[in-house]
This record gives structure tokens, C-alpha cells and sequence, in this order.
């Protein structure tokens, strides 16, 4: 299996799907589609919808319609950064290679940009075809709470910025790491799941996977942060330190930050077991954020 040509056709459809989910540019409020726009069309890795498709094509042959609930994930994600970036927030001014919405087009069309990214992903949602509606109800609100204060998205922010300069824990380190950007990423594999009819042991594996995979994103990420550079990053490297955040180097080390990162990437493989070959993906996108800093 070449992973990086079936990342690459991934990414082609999803860009495809999104273009045509987003809102025209030349249609009122047209700069604020234009931002939108802007933000979700610049690139990415799309890690967040590609897990959600395999975690789907990995247990059923049958999911059309899921490039919608893939490209919800998206636009969440996105206008999580377009927030976070925000002079309030991490004042960041690079994104995926390119200005930061806020720097383009100003902080109050970047604040409705990143709302309206939001309101956009739960209209898709509550038209996403899915034939057995209990299951839309399902993944709205594992999305819902993925994105919330509990555990979710914006508990784990307010719990970062609130660290930032302070002594932190281990415990407390990985409790933000978790829902900051751990929520979302358990969330996309869970609604793939969900989606393809998953149940039981099966569910519960996968949403194993996805906890693991999330967290070893975050440490992953951490250590770019010290290792990389901000034109391969396509972000500013070394703002973590700069401000004084709460990051597993910090905390750890580089050296056991690593190790950490590499056992809860094989502790998320040993949950694909069940699946036989059809874990070989899922294995292997896991085993892809580690190659991030190798």
C-alpha cells in the first residue's frame, strides 16, 4: 500500500467536496465567504476526514454520503484555527502556509468566518444522508460534545491558556492535551464508526484508537514545535516556548515526549486487532504521525 498516493487522492476528493459545500465568493456577505473560503481551501493535512473515511471504509463497503460528515470535521477543525490565531488567542500570523485569516481580511470577519464555519458543519450534519436517522442523532452530538467545554475543544483551550506560565502537571498536561486536540481527532474515527454501524466491542476499540491516536497527534506536534521550522510547519515554530506553554517537552522532555508519542501509537494499533487486514490503513495512519519527526 503507497499511503502517501491514497493521502493525496483523499485530499483531492475532500478539497472537491468542500469547494462545493462552501458558500460562492461573489454571493452576500461576499467577503465573509471569501474567508471561509480562504481558511478551508489553503490545505492541510485533512487528517481529521480521512480518519472518519477509513474508520468507515475499514468496517462496511456501503457509506455514501460520507464525504458530507468528513467535511463537517473540516470545517470545525478550521474555524478552530481561525480562532485560535486570533490576537486574543495564540495572535498567530501564518496558517498553512499563508497569512492568517485575521491578518487577510481583519479580526471581525475572521470572528463570523469561524462562526459561520461552525453553523455551516451542523447544516451539513442535519441533512447528511444517513439511513438510519438515530445515527445522524448520534454523531451531531458526538461532534456537539467534541467541540464543547466538557472535555471537548474549548475546555481543553481554556485550560491552555490558562497553564500558560504556570507549573503543570502531568496529570493536568495530559488532560488539556486531550480535549484541546485530542476531542476532535476520537471524534472523527467515532463518527466514522458510528456511521458505518459500528456497535459494541467494536465501537469501543475504535473509539480506543482514536483516543491514543489524538493524544500522540498533540505530543507529536509539541515537538515539531522545538524541531521544525515554521516554512515546513506552514506556522510559526517555537511559539509554544516563547509564551510559556504548557507542552510535553516541557513537562517531559524531548526524549520521553517521544517515547510517549510511540506507545500510544502502538497501544492504538493493538485496538485494530479485531479488524484483521482492514486495520492495515488505519495502522498505518497512525504510524504516519510518527514519521512527522523521525
Amino acid at each position: 500500500m503507497n499511503l502517501d498516493a491514497r493521502l493525496e487522492k483523499h485530499r483531492t476528493r475532500l478539497d472537491k467536496h468542500l469547494a462545493r459545500l462552501l458558500p460562492p465568493e461573489d454571493e452576500p456577505p461576499a467577503t465573509l465567504h471569501e474567508a471561509m473560503r480562504y481558511s478551508v481551501l489553503a490545505g492541510g493535512k485533512r487528517l481529521r476526514p480521512i480518519l472518519c473515511l477509513e474508520t468507515a471504509a475499514a468496517l462496511s463497503e456501503r457509506t455514501e454520503g460520507i464525504e458530507d460528515l468528513a467535511c463537517a470535521l473540516e470545517f470545525i477543525h478550521t474555524y478552530s484555527l481561525i480562532h485560535d490565531d486570533l490576537p486574543a488567542l495564540d495572535n498567530d500570523d501564518l496558517r498553512r502556509g499563508q497569512p492568517t485569516c485575521h491578518k487577510k481580511f481583519g479580526e471581525a470577519i475572521a470572528i463570523l468566518a469561524g462562526d459561520a464555519l461552525l453553523t455551516l458543519a451542523f447544516e451539513i450534519l442535519g441533512r447528511m444522508h444517513q439511513p438510519e436517522p438515530y445515527r445522524r442523532t448520534q454523531i451531531i452530538r458526538e461532534l456537539a460534545v467534541a467541540a464543547g467545554t466538557r472535555g471537548g475543544m474549548i475546555g481543553g483551550q481554556v485550560a491552555d491558556l490558562e497553564a500558560a506560565g504556570k507549573k503543570t502537571t502531568a496529570a493536568q498536561l495530559e488532560l488539556i492535551h486531550r480535549a484541546k486536540t485530542g476531542a476532535l481527532i476520537r471524534a472523527a474515527v467515532r463518527c466514522g464508526a458510528l456511521f458505518a454501524g459500528a456497535r459494541g466491542r467494536a465501537y469501543e476499540h475504535l473509539s480506543n484508537y482514536g483516543e491514543n491516536v489524538g493524544l500522540a497527534f498533540q505530543i507529536v506536534d509539541d515537538l515539531l514545535d522545538v524541531r521544525s521550522t515554521s516554512e515546513r510547519l506552514g506556522k510559526r515554530a517555537g511559539k509554544d516556548a516563547a509564551k510559556h506553554k504548557a507542552t510535553y517537552p516541557a513537562v517531559h522532555g524531548l526524549e520521553e515526549s517521544e517515547k510517549a508519542a510511540t506507545k500510544l501509537v502502538e497501544a492504538a494499533c493493538a485496538e485494530l486487532d479485531f479488524l484483521g487486514e482492514r486495520a492495515d490503513v488505519l495502522a498505518a495512519l497512525a504510524r504516519h504521525i510518527l514519521a512527522r519527526v523521525a
